[in-house]
């Protein structure tokens, strides 16, 4: 079980990025799949998660409406588009899959190994 995060980049304040987690060797559709993040000197915070028929989708209050989780079974494939990027929205994003109890807690079964967004002033 593989997990490739990509789309990561450095964006001024105000811009947009989208993060892409492909799977390899399985398929996405079985699992809850989330983002976390990790800033520098802190520790790893919930994102966004998306249930497997991507019929409910679940935010950090920080992000909402500003991110939007999607996924694209037929590609095996999970996004997160982030508009109006802010400076604290720049740590390593990491894509996982699962079946936590709770989408929002970090008890999930596989990681990607994250993409870096940097977002300057």
């Amino acid at each position: 079980v593989q997990l490739q995060a990509s789309g990561g980049g450095s964006v001024r304040a105000g811009g947009s990025l989208r993060l892409s987690c492909a799977a390899s060797g399985w398929t996405v559709s079985w699992y809850i799949m989330g983002w976390f993040r990790q800033a520098p000197g802190k520790e790893r915070e919930f994102v966004a998660a998306i249930s497997s028929n991507g019929a409910s989708t679940y935010y950090v209050d920080s992000v909402k409406g500003r991110f939007t989780i999607s996924r694209d079974n037929t590609k095996n494939t999970v996004y997160l588009q982030m508009n109006s990027l802010k400076p604290e929205d720049t740590a390593i994003y990491y894509c996982a899959a699962g079946w936590p109890y709770d989408p929002r807690s970090g008890k999930y079964d596989y990681w990607g190994q994250g993409t870096l967004v940097t977002v300057s002033s």
